[in-house]
């Protein structure tokens, strides 16, 4: 596959400039204090402790891109840690805004990205704005994690859909809320694994199963037509479908989720293999897992090895995430 191919993937917050945006640096800061006093507050339910150990990293895969920094396969080691079941959803989120009066960088900025197809008539008479490189991405003012299609639209129906106009900032402050963090690329995939080695899904090699969809991705010619024959044309409840052999959901499709890592394409070549962190800065942060809107013909980065990346401040209604937790000793 050439490494040009396009990515449906998602739109960074700086191919644009819209009028009257707010940097939001005194909510940063209200929103900091309340954060801090309320760390520490770990609960592991939900978790799965995953058994570190040694595994294949990466793919050589023909379907691959060569330019993200899929490849070559590699052995890294992973200490045990802890991964949530499932993405952090809009229920979980809406606590830790209760509990912190967190404002989120879709909010402090006053807009977010909305895939077109979402936009209702009336918000989209309002939009005048696109992402210049992937111009099915509108920008939609009032559009954040309470109205993932803008302000006529609300989550109080998908309280158990993935959380999303996520920004990494975002993810990593509700992380440190919830006495978490999120998962290093080598643990999100390791996990995503399963116990299965080298397989292109977090289930096997085939994309359905026995003629049953696995997760959740566009069906259709991209970025026209989406027959969501999976059974959903955005997000999915976040435990819809089989969950992988680790018990965990949606690790293919449905939202990208932020890493913590910076992303860098050719880092793993000279990295170390025991507990790889990515490197020490950057410009964009990794995200694993692909969408909804990821397609084979277009993206086809919903395989495990897969990788995208967006700056730390960038939202939009694919992007999600999941914590993950230090095993104490």
């Amino acid at each position: 596959m050439a490494d040009n191919f396009k990515a449906c993937c998602s739109a960074s917050r700086h191919q644009v400039k819209v009028n009257g945006s707010l940097d939001g640096s005194s909510q940063v800061k209200k929103s900091e204090k309340s954060i801090q006093a309320s760390t520490g507050k770990k609960d592991l339910s939900g978790m799965i402790l995953i058994e570190g150990g040694p595994f294949l990293m990466g793919t050589d895969d023909k379907e691959g891109f060569p330019s993200d920094g899929e490849g070559p396969v590699r052995e890294v080691t992973v200490s045990s840690f802890y991964i949530e079941a499932t993405a952090v959803t809009n229920e979980q989120f809406a606590l830790f805004v209760e509990d912190t009066n967190y404002v989120s960088e879709a909010e402090r900025f006053g807009w977010s990205y909305v895939f077109h197809s979402f936009v209702s008539e009336e918000t989209g008479k309002k939009v005048t704005q696109v992402a210049t490189q992937t111009p099915w991405w509108w920008v939609v003012e009032g559009a954040d994690w309470r109205h993932p299609e803008g302000p006529d639209s609300h989550v109080k129906e998908r309280l158990d859909h993935p959380v999303v106009h996520m920004s990494w900032n975002d993810a990593e402050a509700y992380c440190r809320w919830a006495g978490k963090r999120l998962p290093t690329e080598a643990e999100w995939e390791y996990a995503a694994r399963g116990g299965l080695v080298q397989k292109r899904y977090p289930w096997g090699d085939e994309l359905k199963q026995g003629g049953e969809h696995q997760c959740n991705i566009w069906q259709g010619k991209f970025p026209d037509k989406n027959h969501a024959s999976d059974g959903y044309a955005g997000t999915a409840p976040v435990k819809s479908y089989r969950p992988n052999g680790y018990g965990l959901y949606n690790m293919s499709g449905n939202v990208w989720e932020w890493c913590e890592d910076w992303f860098a394409p050719d880092y793993h070549r000279s990295s170390d293999s025991v507990n790889p962190r990515g490197p020490a800065s950057g410009v964009a942060r990794s995200m694993r897992g692909g969408s909804y809107l990821c397609h084979k013909s277009y993206c086809n980065r919903y395989r495990i090895a897969a990788r995208s990346k967006n700056t730390p401040d960038s939202s939009s209604g694919n992007i999600g995430f999941r914590c993950a937790a230090d095993v104490i000793k």
